[in-house]
């Protein structure tokens, strides 16, 4: 028996949250062709968690030659010790069984698997090779001057202790160690996923040179490959391309709470609904629901008396409820987490205006569609995190591979970046509370700004985050703040989600403030339109509240559009910076390119929803998207519907480019990017982009100004 395939997903997994096993083996010598195994330990390490029982596993072998002296002197085993073990076959079996589809990790692997192969060959087993990644290349790459390369010395570099060495499973609980104390040193060197660190690895010819002549196995990096892919195109795309407002019911059916039940049960029949809400005499009490479940429920108990009850003593209160707006696939997330067949559903206001049920959503595949969703609502330590960030790139392939509007898979990645960052909000707080620090010392809200807020967000995302908290809070209240900004920093650097390199994150005083001092600081931006402060605006423009009292920030940013729009210079001087692109299409319709690459965000999306944003922001209006301003505008009739149309156009080809780029740079393990590279498009793709960019100079018919570039 041998190894199970791993899935293709996971060369986009961040490496803390691999699924892996840490595999040594001991044999009778250092021939891989030659000698025999005789013995196997691994462990399966948990994210954060220390390791138990359950999670180690360790078997001799019976190898069927004598083990030599020498061999006995290094790891203590002798032909009596493995008398009456397993002969391989058998230990494989349980070895590969108990292993799974994980990717194996080893010190020095390339020798085990040599081993194991040749084992393999030997019993005239099938052998299929591991996905498998060295750590002592890893050590490699980041400390290539150690003075040898044994585990030893990797341990040693590290501070940490070995203990029971030459023993196949101590030999794998200390390369588990090591592995896990490179991770933040990988991270720092840009190396974050699996892929990368597989490309990372690649690099080292001479040292892969001289393993093969050992006879060693090189590490087998992605065996699924390409190949792969298209079985990602059976994901069912509904709930991610479908809004929960576009398959609720409504209005939504209310009644007075106080109502009997009997009378609850025929406004349900002849409303053909499965679910009443309840309104509470109260006009301050929130309201509740009651469904065709919890009238069978009552009913089953035999209490006819109960018909004549109020109705409001068999529902639920409050009312449990999601946005219009959001994706289906956050519905069903919510619904399986929390054992609900219904939600009620509210419009941008907070109104009710719907009601979505278990019967509306019968259609879709429930299990894979809740995947992505589900994994941030049950997280519940910064280690859950971090397998989000792959789900949503294997999401974010499979609506590509089907044809989804990129701009639609955008907002999707958007909507899980600010689903990340209240969820690293949620942490961190009782992260804070466990360390003794209390909860908010005042009412605060947590904004996402940039991509994240409008809704574009692709895959080589970052941090853009600030923090509004309410006037009048205690001295200390700053403090308590930046220990949380900086929490939620780290935990979203650690999921997947980069430090912002420009510094906009709530960690930092300028992005963390009273709602008194942002109102008096925006409007010194808006008062003195420099660069820094154009730039500043620019995000803060975009700004959608994730985490705490919503109506902080929703407040505070219309107020800065209030102002914005009466502030000429200060939209000229926006218009003026939108306006300064240079076009990447150079003499004779060549692209200007720097390492065989195109920036599309800079040359193409950057105008683009600059501009868009300062049209909205010239007429006070309050769409965050950039197709929604460049509709509005021209529903306005103050911009041509061909030039409006255009933009839009060519917003969500560059998008596309960009998106498939990056899920190419993805597989490939390369650093993601807002560039493209031509060479990799193909005919047709070469004509939309030229189009495209065709189409950017089309700003000045939306700003009145023109084009420099």
């Amino acid at each position: 028996m041998s190894f199970e395939s791993v899935p293709h997903e996971c060369s986009a997994m961040p490496l803390a949250a691999l699924p892996m096993v840490v595999l040594d083996t001991e044999t009778t010598g250092l021939d891989a062709a030659r000698d025999r195994v005789i013995e196997i330990g691994a462990v399966r390490p948990v994210p954060g968690q220390p390791v138990t029982d359950d999670d180690v596993i360790a078997t001799l072998v019976n190898p069927g030659i004598s083990i030599p002296a020498a061999s006995t002197a290094i790891h203590g085993l002798s032909d009596k010790d493995v008398a009456d073990a397993p002969a391989f076959p058998l230990a494989m079996a349980d070895i590969a069984a108990w292993t799974g589809a994980r990717i194996v990790i080893g010190y020095s692997i390339g020798f085990d698997i040599a081993v194991l192969k040749a084992e393999h060959v030997r019993h005239g087993m099938i052998w299929r090779a591991p996905r498998s990644l060295d750590v002592a290349h890893l050590v490699h790459i980041l400390a290539p001057n150690l003075p040898n390369p044994s585990i030893e010395t990797a341990a040693g570099w590290l501070g940490i202790d070995v203990s029971n060495r030459h023993r196949a499973l101590g030999d794998a609980l200390v390369t588990g160690q090591i592995f896990r104390a490179l991770l933040p040193r990988l991270r720092a060197s840009g190396i974050l996923t699996l892929a990368q660190a597989e490309r990372a690895c690649r690099s080292l010819t001479a040292r892969l040179d001289g393993e093969a002549r050992a006879g060693w196995d090189l590490p087998a990096y992605d065996t699924a490959g390409a190949q792969s892919v298209p079985e990602l195109a059976r994901i069912d795309s509904f709930p991610y391309r479908h809004r929960v407002a576009d398959l609720m019911t409504s209005p939504p059916v209310r009644r007075p709470d106080a109502i009997p039940l009997r009378e609850a049960m025929s406004a349900m029949v002849e409303s053909r609904v499965s679910a009443l809400v309840l309104d509470p005499a109260n006009p301050a009490a929130k309201p509740g629901i009651v469904t065709e479940r919890d009238i069978l429920r009552a009913l089953e108990r035999g209490d006819a008396a109960m018909l004549d009850q109020p109705v409001s003593t068999i529902g639920s209160y409050p009312l449990v409820t999601i946005e219009g707006e959001e994706f289906v696939y956050r519905a069903l997330a919510r619904m399986n987490s929390k054992g609900f067949r219904h939600l009620a559903v509210t419009g941008s206001d907070g109104t009710v205006v719907g009601v979505l049920s278990a019967r509306d959503l019968l259609r879709q595949r429930a299990d894979e569609a809740m995947s992505l969703g589900d994994g941030i609502e049950r997280a519940e330590t910064a280690e859950d995190l971090n397998r989000v960030w792959s789900d949503l790139t294997t999401v974010a392939r499979a609506l590509t591979i089907e044809g989804v509007d990129a701009r639609m898979v955008a907002s999707l990645i958007s909507r899980e970046l600010r689903a990340l960052t209240e969820k690293a909000c949620r942490l961190a707080e009782a992260q804070m509370r466990e360390a003794g620090r209390g909860g908010p010392p005042a009412p605060y809200a947590m904004m996402v700004l940039g991509s994240g807020g409008r809704g574009e967000s692709l895959l080589a995302m970052d941090q853009d985050n600030a923090i509004v908290y309410a006037d009048g809070a205690p001295p200390q209240a700053d403090d308590w703040y930046a220990e949380l900004g900086k929490t939620v920093s780290d935990i979203l650097n650690d999921a997947g989600v980069a430090y912002c390199k420009g510094g906009i994150m709530a960690a930092n005083a300028e992005w963390r403030m009273p709602v008194g001092r942002w109102r008096e600081t925006v409007r010194d931006w808006i008062a003195r339109p420099r660069p820094e402060n154009i730039m500043n605006c620019d995000i803060f423009f975009d700004a959608r509240p994730v985490h705490g009292e919503a109506d902080l920030a929703d407040t505070l940013r219309q107020d800065a559009i209030g102002d914005a729009k009466t502030a000429r210079p200060f939209l000229r001087a926006l218009a003026l910076t939108a306006s300064r692109f240079e076009s990447p299409v150079g003499w004779f319709g060549r692209y200007r390119l720097t390492a065989g690459r195109v920036d599309l965000k800079m040359n193409g999306i950057l105008p683009i929803f600059s501009a868009a944003r300062v049209a909205a922001l010239e007429r006070g209006l309050p769409h965050r998207s950039t197709p929604e301003r460049l509709r509005a505008v021209r529903q306005e009739g103050t911009a041509t519907e061909r030039s409006a149309d255009n933009l839009i156009e060519a917003h969500r080809i560059l998008l596309n480019l960009i998106l498939r780029q990056q899920l190419r740079d993805v597989a490939a393990g390369l650093p993601l990017s807002n560039a493209v590279a031509p060479s990799e498009l193909t005919e047709f793709d070469r004509q939309e982009l030229r189009w495209a960019l065709e189409q950017v100079p089309r700003i000045a018919d939306l700003l009145g100004t023109p084009v420099v570039g």
